[in-house]
């Protein structure tokens, strides 16, 4: 058992309480606790057959998140970094989730966004989106790439898992959700439906990663062309247009919520990364400043909204789950929105923790770390934790830090020559 940060992290993992924790901290130790809460989402807060994360804290204990667990897995190699549980010990999760997965419903390779943690089938997210989800699939993909990168020993538990982790990534047959005479990866594949849904994974959005890997795949890699008219549209992506003052390179007017500036970049490292259509670094620094400006602007004069708060994503709501933005403002901050932002703009991230921990750490910091949500225009804390919002926040604190994910999920050779493919430079 390790007593870190005044947390005991372990199997059985007993922890203070958040109150107890001091309310002034230096910057080291605040980052240090942020990650120690937040990674333990993922450890005692698991599906305990499975290990898999559960989609949130608050969904009755069965529903699993595939996309969510990627992120999971890559916060586990934070965790034996910082000493918040052994080596061991993750090594030991991590063979349990590959086994799950491994023996889960898996439709042409891809996973399905979740799934019920004690038997592996699929639970629908909606009526027809019954079987492979190709976005949720590179989140988990990626995941387990960087932790195949980490975990390298030549032992039998360390051979094993990234035996089971080569075997799940050459089983993702990305080509399949290529349409007959439709250039484009398609989004949902189902084999009671089809592509029914029929939805484009078209930029510029989170699903970057998604062409990065498929280009990559040893086994069933797509076409260059598939990228610049599939993801790209032939250019179509490319915004150019200024906002508060700032340049966006791609996508729609104001950026969207500020997860397309996390989710793909979570191992894919964007400080030197271009293609044809843009800087990444560029792109993601400018997005989350024009986030930012706008809820210093507060055109619509909600309460709190200012420099120390502000950060607009998909999260829980006071309407349920919305993709929150300056184009879809409904006065609701998500700490994960300016905390996964540390690697772009630090200081103002740093701002936000502060403040927000030593100011408000009563109402919004709890057993794992901030809530998912709050709006102080309505009174409202979330009472609740989201996977896929949980594990951000720990990895890009920890890129911020040190660049560990960014160093390992780049260091993949099939990466490099996929990047090499599309004519990246990195």
């Amino acid at each position: 058992m390790l007593l870190i940060l005044g947390l005991f992290v372990n199997h059985s993992c007993t922890k203070d309480s958040p109150q107890s924790t001091p309310s002034v901290l230096t910057d080291a130790a605040l980052l240090d606790t942020v990650q120690a809460y937040t990674f333990d989402y993922f450890w005692t807060g698991a599906h305990q057959a499975s290990g898999m994360a559960l989609e949130r804290s608050n969904g009755g204990g069965k529903i699993v998140t595939s996309g969510g667990t990627g992120f999971g897995v890559m916060t586990m190699i934070v965790a034996v970094e910082r000493g918040f549980i052994t080596r061991e010990a993750a090594v030991e999760r991590l063979l349990k989730i590959t086994d799950f997965l491994l023996s889960s419903e898996r439709f042409h390779g891809a996973f399905a966004h979740w799934y019920n943690g004690d038997t592996g089938k699929v639970v629908n997210f909606s009526a027809q989106d019954d079987g492979g989800d190709l976005v949720e699939t590179a989140f988990m993909i990626q995941g387990l790439l960087t932790v195949r990168q980490y975990f390298s020993l030549n032992n039998e538990s360390e051979s094993l898992l990234r035996e089971r982790i080569r075997q799940l990534w050459e089983g993702v047959d990305w080509n399949w959700y290529i349409q007959e005479g439709k250039n484009y990866l398609t989004w949902h594949w189902s084999a009671n439906h089809g592509f029914a849904i029929d939805l484009p994974i078209a930029g510029y959005h989170e699903g970057l990663i998604v062409y990065i890997l498929a280009a990559s795949s040893p086994t069933h890699p797509i076409d260059v062309s598939t990228y610049h008219e599939g993801w790209a549209r032939n250019g179509a992506l490319v915004n150019g247009n200024s906002y508060f003052g700032f340049q966006l390179p791609l996508g729609v007017p104001y950026g969207g919520p500020l997860f397309f500036t996390h989710y793909s970049f979570l191992g894919l490292n964007p400080t030197n990364l271009q293609d044809t259509y843009a800087n990444y670094w560029e792109q993601n620094l400018a997005h989350v400043q024009i986030n930012r400006a706008h809820c210093i602007e507060n055109p619509h004069n909600y309460p709190g909204y200012g420099p120390r708060i502000w950060g607009l994503t998909a999260s829980d709501s006071t309407q349920g789950y919305a993709a929150h933005s300056p184009s879809n403002d409904l006065g609701v901050i998500s700490p994960t929105a300016a905390l996964s932002s540390f690697p772009y703009t630090p200081e103002y991230a740093m701002e936000f923790l502060r403040y927000l921990y030593e100011h408000r750490k009563e109402d919004l910091f709890g057993p794992y770390g901030f809530y998912d949500a709050f709006s102080d225009a309505n009174h409202w804390v979330a009472p609740s934790y989201l996977a896929i919002d949980q594990g951000p926040i720990v990895l890009m604190i920890e890129n911020y830090r040190t660049g560990l994910l960014w160093n390992l999920f780049m260091s993949s050779p099939e990466i490099q020559q996929g990047l090499d493919k599309l004519q990246f430079s990195y």
